[in-house]
């Protein structure tokens, strides 16, 4: 296993209290997306801690719309006696067929096209994850002993705050445009909250809503064509970093191991509520974060390229793109204990030396 990786899943372990891993004693765990982004932590870290967590079962299920990745092979084949991979749309597939899904504990619903480049090549697609599947999950497990069900809804469900709403809280509203190159995205997952929360007021379901905050690291596709992945592209090639805005716009962006900590918090709190899940500071912006990328590259790998401003091929690229992104986890900390550690800079060097080790070994091109 890649060092960083296995540093990461020990870190989101360490993170997690003795009541919190207890829960997950016998527990059967689905997830749908399971080859995504978030999946690849997820699916680490479950089969890395599957004894000492104490579960018996773990499903992941994917479409594999944008390939099935090498990884997801290699963990079946290391523990084939706790983990079923298939292949399967949430929207339209039926649950019950799936082997022990009938036994889950823990449903993590992921099953989304996240990158906007994708998002708006595959739009129906998006939505449907969002809005169908999601109401397949629902229907399928309403009458049953769920301990929790994890629904990823997103920061864009904010839109592009106002300077008053920015660190924006969870009873921000929104600045959402209902028509556009984002709205199959923002609105679906909107839309998803809602049944969410009429599925838990109706139902009593153990329903918790995550609203992820520019997270990135180990798992990111390079052809995500999201920034953290296209720097990273850059290093890793030795090419010069290209900005395809004025890179005025800013973010925090949350390391992966923080942020999967956050939403196994969300997942064990068990009861009905939504959650921003990231880290508050520093707001970066996207000029930043390339000469943060930069120096990391120069340290781990003698990067000696510049930064290139120019202008993307595609026409809806910066269409609704918000101009700041910054939570308040005021919310998550004081019901979820959730406490983010890992600064901008030090994600990024863990990103890339994790890359770097995977290019070492093979693994990528």
């Amino acid at each position: 296993m890649n060092s960083v990786l296995r540093q990461d899943l020990d870190y989101i372990l360490s993170k997690l209290s003795k009541d919190e891993t207890t829960k997950f004693a016998g527990a059967t765990v689905l997830i749908t997306g399971c080859a995504g982004f978030l999946g690849f932590s997820f699916m680490h870290f479950f089969v890395q801690h599957a004894r000492r967590l104490g579960i018996e079962r773990l499903i992941g299920l994917d479409t594999f719309i944008l390939g099935r990745p090498p990884w997801v092979e290699q963990l079946e084949k290391e523990r084939p006696e706790l983990l079923t991979v298939r292949s399967f749309d949430v929207s339209k597939d039926e649950i019950g067929a799936v082997p022990n899904a009938n036994k889950a504990s823990y449903i993590i619903h992921g099953a989304s096209i996240a990158s906007p480049t994708f998002y708006r090549r595959y739009p129906i697609v998006t939505l449907d994850a969002n809005i169908w599947g999601l109401r397949h999950l629902l229907d399928f497990y309403k009458g049953q002993a769920l301990k929790g069900f994890l629904f990823f809804s997103s920061s864009e469900i904010y839109g592009d705050p106002d300077d008053q709403n920015i660190p924006t809280p969870e009873e921000y509203r929104g600045n959402v445009a209902c028509v556009g190159p984002r709205a199959c995205y923002d609105e679906s997952k909107r839309f998803g909250e809602t049944m969410c929360y009429l599925f838990a007021k109706e139902y009593g379901m153990p329903i918790t809503v995550a609203r992820p905050f520019n997270n990135f690291g180990p798992g990111m596709r390079l052809d995500d064509r999201r920034v953290p992945a296209d720097f990273a592209q850059c290093i890793l090639h030795n090419k010069p970093i290209e900005i395809l805005s004025s890179g005025r716009p800013t973010r925090t962006f949350c390391y992966v191991a923080d942020a999967i900590a956050g939403y196994l918090k969300c997942l064990l709190h068990g009861q009905y509520d939504s959650f921003n899940i990231g880290i508050e500071t520093p707001e970066v912006s996207v000029v930043e974060l390339a000469s943060i990328y930069k120096r990391a590259g120069e340290k781990l790998a003698g990067y000696a390229h510049g930064v290139n401003f120019s202008k993307s091929d595609d026409r809806d690229y910066l269409t609704h793109n918000p101009n700041r992104r910054c939570p308040t986890i005021k919310k998550a900390r004081k019901l979820l204990k959730y406490e983010p550690e890992i600064p901008v800079d030090a994600g990024i060097e863990r990103f890339l030396a994790f890359l770097i080790e995977e290019k070492e070994k093979g693994y990528m091109q």
